[in-house]
Formats: C-alpha cells, structure tokens, sequence
C-alpha cells in the first residue's frame, strides 16, 4: 500500500544508494519513503559540515543556470487532501543570504512556485502554504521580514508570495534550485512533511504592528516604546533642529541664488536659458533650483478591519482618540496597483496623525504644521511637491505647487499598463468639460500667489503599455475599444482621410480589411508594427501624438484661461512615448518625470528633451531599505539606512549639474503605515521621517549637505 507524504514525513538524511542517470544523478530514499525518490541535476553530495546537526545532509549546488533537487513520487504522485503546508527543515552553510526556489508540481501541469530569501545562520522551517498567497493579500505590498519564532520557539520562515495553483490530491513533485548562482552554494536539508490548515501564515501576520505603527518584532534607533519616550525623542529632535539654519543673505525670501546675476523680476515664477542652461527664476528675478518633497502631509492611515489580529495597542475608537479612525473604500478594478489587495476597505486608524497627537496634544495640526516646515526649510529644501497640506503653501514660507487631477464621467482607453487606470479619453467632450472643472478648483484661491511654482496635469498617467511593442499600446487599445469610443472614432477618421479606401489600408498593414466598418468591431486586433509593414509604426506614431496633443493642449489652454500667470510643470511621466513628451513639450512650460533610478538621467532621454526647448524637472525620486520598519525598500533600494543618502547625494549632484534639470522632489516626507497605505497597500521605508514624525537623523544629515550645495557655492 502506497503511503502518502501528508501523513508520513521523509528526511533527505536517509540515503542508501547512489548511480549515474543519463545527465542526473538519482538517489533513492530508504524505507521512510519507499514511494519516494532525488535526483540532483547540478547538485552533488557534500562533505559534513562544522557544527552539522544529525538530521540534516549537506547539497551543493554547483554554478549553473539552475541546479536542482527534485522530490519525485516512484508511483506517480502523492495525496496531500486536507494538508495546508509543506514543510522542509533547510540551514543556510554559507556566510550570506541565498535564494531558494521551491516549487511543487501536479498533474496536467499545474504547479506551486515560491521563493524565499535564506539568511545564514541556524536551521530553519521553510514553511510554502499549499495554495497562491502574496502579501497583498493581506493589504500590503510587501510582507514581514524573515524568518521569525513562532510561539514555540521555533525559527520559521513563511513564503510570503506563493503563484499558481495545485490540485492536492494529484502532487508529483517537490523541485529546490537556484537561479543561476556564481559560486557553488551548500545547504544542509533535512526533513520534509505537510501540515494542514495555515497556522504558519496566520501566526506570521498576527500582532506585528504596534499602536505606534512600528513593526514589533524589529528594532532600530527611532523606535519608540511609549508616549514618553515618543516626547523626549521629539523634543530632542527639535532641539537639533534649532541650530540647522540656512545661511543668510545667499537666497531671496523664495529660495532664489542671490549670489548669480539676477534675471528680470516679473512677480512670478518662469523659465529661462541663459548661459546653455535651464533655469527657473523667482519672482524677485534670481535662479532657483527647486529641491522639493512630495506628501508633506499628516496621513498614515491604514485599514485595520478584518486583520485586527494583526495590530496590538490600538487607542479606543472614542473620545479624543475617535478623530483618528475612520472608514473608507479603495477598491478601483481598473487600476493595476489594486490588484489582489486585501482589506482595502472598512475600518481605518491614522498611525501618523495619532502620533502627533500624542506629543503635541489638541493643536497637534498647527503644531506639526509649523514643525514641518521648519524641518523643510533647515533641510535646505525650498519647494513643496505635490500631495503637499495646501496650508504650508498658504503659510508663505516656501515656495509650493498644486495638482490637477481630472475626474469625470468619461470615457477611457487601455494602453496595457493602466497601473492607475486607462488613460482618460481626450476626444471625449466630457474630458474637456471636466479638465475645465479640475483647473477651475485647482487655480480658484491660488491664481495671484507668487508662491506658487505652478501646476501638474494628472500623475503617471499610462502613456505606453508593456513589452517590446509597449510604446504603441495606446493605439492598439484605441482600435481595441467599444465602437462608441471617440478616440477609436477619431483614430479611425485619421486613416480614412490618409487611406481612402480599406484596401489601401489593408496592403500598408498587411492585414485583412473588408470594410471601414469592420475597425468598428469591439477587440479588433490591430497589427503590432513590423519591420515589413513600416506604415504601422508610422500611423501609430502620428495617433499618438495627435493623442497626447489633444490632451496637453486641453488642460494647457484651461491652465490659460483660468490663471495666466502660472508654470504649468506637465505630466509627471513614469511611462511615457517620444510623442508624449514632444506633445507635453508644445503645451507646457516645464516636462516633469518620476524618475526612479540611481540616477537622474537614466529616468529619461536627456538629450532628446532637450531637443524639445523645455527644462526638464524630477519630480519623483526615492531610495529606501527595510531596516527601519516597514517592510518594503521602496521602488529603488539600498541595502541599509547609512546608504540612504549617498544615493540621495549622487542623484542630486548629478540633477544640479545637469543643464537640462532645474529641479529634484523627493517621494515622500513620512514612511508609509507598516501594514500599508489606504490606495494600494504600499508600505515601504521611503520617508524623511518616520510614523512616528521622528527624522531618522544619519539621512537627514546628508540630506541637508547636499541640498545645501545644490542650491548654493561651497563657502
């Protein structure tokens, strides 16, 4: 009688016999498992290890594209019903971390892949649940750190992020292997069995954040352990604070060089080139680098309901601390950074705005308010980024820009990326009216403010989709889309006018093509561009630009209309087009990327911007690491805290030095709640200070130099 893996464990320890096989090796289990056996494809037995526990055998996996372990069923397959996680005892032999990919096959080719960061150090459980998990499941982007010890003492660690799917009652093999290592790499395996239910990845998530919103199992300079302590350290800070003041009489009261010839004064922030360099210009006529932060305000809510296993110490929901809990719902289908996110709805506590609370009492608002900016200001910046509380602009202390976020009831396009959403429909004549409603509150109480650097158009808007053909996603998913669609209306006028006749079209596109009509049909599959149709390319090239032109020029001569005095600072562009950029270029004073990169220039083509006769403005920039408790690194990482800012550093050095580049605003003031933001579940190590409004000094520091001698000459 067959015995199945779920009800009797087998150990990697017990080996027997050992002989070639046709390019692998192949091991066969003693009688722990007779149904079971190993092959080693770039793997080979090791030596005994220093220290090496009984029941763990050494593997080597050699350097190679992907050397492997595999666990395979002798009569076909095992029955893992009702179990709920494999287990596998695994030490690290190797002074340094190492990836492990652990995959587990079914039939008809269904299988389970995950992979897990091993530490060195002392044994482990690896524990894989046996069905598709991620972290955004449990409403963040990225799951704790691991491994941890569970109530038992025992060291675990949990694949936060399983893909794919398994039919348990048809399991056929269990395959270890590392991508692609450079150098051989020992582990010591051990056991390997099955549990059910998912006691593992409850007890993973269970109590790891505290009433703070700090990570409870970790620990770091800033944190913080009760309301006193949160006081003192603050107090401290402001202390510090006091004496970080920019040197008087290098700048005028917005920011401005004072050192440089001055340029013409006009009241307002502009542009000019001089000297074949770029640059913005205050309204008391002197240079101005703008060195700015996005989300300079006092938000760290996150969704507690559902997972309130998850938090420990949260405040009663009543008297004073009842301000700080609310309810909302983020559930966007169309928008690809919600996918898969749990919780994202219900019950919500701001962390930040509690924390405020806790050390400045009722006028905590005011009071973080005028602390802010006084840390912006000694920081050496002299912008606030977008997202920014509108009331540190109107304070007149710095200079401050505004977003125009256009909303409406009207129709959209899918490029294929669509991570915020598809594209707005600028064809639409909703879109105009909506633009026209979008600026109109936007500029109503800021249109004669000197202060006012200018506005930005929407946020990474999905100009191009994705993969090797991405840049014409915008005009595949416009002759993708519902007949009524005006922009596929407006696109299919432009080839008729050029064509004339289908036929035409049909032999330029390789393509059958019977009728006009036929383009009408929902999900047409247009031609990606090929080398032996060139015309492709070159109609869609022409689409996009007539696209992209449609939507700049509407918001452009809206921006016009309501307030003539402004910089418009474009798209912030994530994903972009040369037509974009060009169309952003006609219409707008300044092109803003979000550039997340070492490097400003490695965000966007420098040279080719530079073409368009407009400056060019960082708009979105960050480095993080997850040694300060979030989870995730942010979009570009280092590898700890002290590392944060050299690459803050190099990256504004190199923007200040650019004459294309007048600005740089880094995302964002406070890291992001632990347990995730409301939006999307982000939750990453990015921030100036922490959730607890505590700067984390070393980066700060750094900080402060480099802006400093951005804006200004070495003393």
């Amino acid at each position: 009688m067959k015995r199945a893996l779920s009800t009797l464990p087998f150990c990697l320890y017990g080996l027997v016999a050992c002989h070639a096989m046709a390019g692998s090796m192949v091991v066969d289990l003693d009688q722990t498992l007779p149904d079971a056996r190993v092959t080693l494809d770039q793997v080979r037995r090791g030596a005994a290890q220093p220290m090496q526990a009984a029941h763990l055998l050494p593997y080597i996996f050699e350097p190679a594209p992907r050397p492997q372990l595999t666990v395979r069923s002798a009569q076909g397959h095992w029955d893992w019903s009702g179990r709920g996680e494999l287990h596998l005892e695994v030490q690290n032999a190797m002074a340094w971390a190492v990836t492990l990919e652990i995959d587990i096959d079914g039939a008809a080719g269904q299988h389970l892949h995950a992979e897990v960061g091993l530490p060195a150090g002392p044994e482990q459980t690896v524990v894989v649940p046996l069905q598709a998990i991620s972290p955004r499941a449990q409403g963040m982007q990225v799951g704790p750190p691991m491994p941890f010890t569970d109530a038992a003492g025992r060291r675990l660690l949990l694949a936060t992020k399983v893909e794919g799917a398994l039919e348990l009652g048809q399991v056929e093999a269990i395959r270890l292997s590392m991508p692609s290592p450079q150098a051989a790499q020992t582990l010591l395996l051990g056991h390997v069995d099955t549990a059910a239910g998912d006691a593992t990845l409850r007890e993973a998530y269970a109590g790891i954040i505290d009433g703070w919103g700090q990570y409870m199992r970790g620990q770091w300079p800033e944190k913080v352990d009760s309301d006193h302590a949160l006081r003192a350290a603050q107090a401290q800070a402001q202390q510090q604070l006091a004496g970080e003041q920019v040197r008087p009489g290098l700048f005028d009261r917005y920011g401005g060089r004072m050192d440089q010839p001055a340029f013409n004064a006009t009241g307002w922030f502009r542009t000019e080139r001089r000297d074949e360099r770029w640059q913005l210009v205050t309204p008391d006529g002197h240079a101005f680098f703008s060195l700015g932060v996005n989300a300079v305000n006092p938000d760290g809510r996150s969704y507690i309901e559902g997972r309130e296993s998850m938090f420990r110490g949260l405040p009663p929901d009543s008297g004073n601390w009842a301000a700080f809990y609310g309810h909302g719902d983020d559930r966007r289908p169309d928008a690809a950074s919600r996918a898969g996110i749990g919780y994202n709805h219900g019950r919500w506590f701001d962390f930040y705005a509690a924390n405020l609370y806790r050390v400045d009492g009722g006028d905590w608002l005011a009071a973080w308010r005028k602390r802010a900016l006084d840390r912006l200001l000694g920081w050496g910046f002299n912008t606030l980024g977008n997202w920014s509380d509108d009331a540190l602009g109107g304070a007149h202390r710095i200079a401050y820009t505004r977003p125009i976020s256009i909303r409406g009831d009207y129709g959209n396009v899918s490029s294929g990326y669509d991570y915020w959403g598809r594209m707005p429909d600028p064809f639409d004549p909703r879109f105009a009216q909506a633009a026209e409603n979008a600026v109109a509150n936007a500029t109503r109480d800021v249109r004669d403010d000197p202060w006012l650097l200018g506005y930005f158009a929407d946020n990474e808007l999905a100009w191009a989709g994705q993969g090797p053909q991405g840049r014409w996603g915008l005009a595949l998913g416009t002759l993708r889309g519902e007949s009524r669609s005006a922009a596929k209306q407006a696109f299919i006028a432009v080839l008729k006018q050029k064509y004339g006749d289908p036929a035409r079209l049909a032999a330029a596109w390789g393509i059958p093509l019977s009728s006009w009509s036929a383009l009408d049909a929902t999900g047409f599959a247009a031609p990606e561009p090929n080398a032996a149709h060139p015309a492709i390319a070159e109609d869609y090239s022409a689409w996009l630009r007539r696209y992209a032109d449609t939507y700049f020029r509407t918001v452009a001569e809206a921006i016009r209309r309501h307030d003539p005095h402004h910089l418009f600072l474009g798209g912030r562009f994530a994903v972009h087009t040369p037509e974009a950029v060009a169309a952003c270029a006609a219409y707008c004073d300044v092109l803003s990327f979000n550039t997340y990169t070492d490097l400003p220039q490695h965000g966007f083509d420098v040279a080719a911007a530079a073409k368009l006769g407009k400056p060019a403005l960082i708009t979105e920039f960050h480095f993080g690491s997850d040694d300060r408790g979030p989870f995730g690194k942010g979009v570009i990482s280092v590898w700890n805290e002290s590392q944060r800012g050299g690459a803050y550093a190099r990256f504004v050095t190199a923007a200040a030095a650019d004459p294309e580049i007048v600005g740089a605003h880094w995302f964002e003031y406070a890291d992001q709640p632990a347990s995730g933001r409301l939006i999307d579940g982000e939750n990453s190590h990015i921030g100036l200070v922490g959730i607890t409004d505590l700067p984390f000094g070393g980066f700060v520091d750094a900080v402060r130099a480099v802006n400093l001698e951005a804006r200004s000459p070495a003393p």
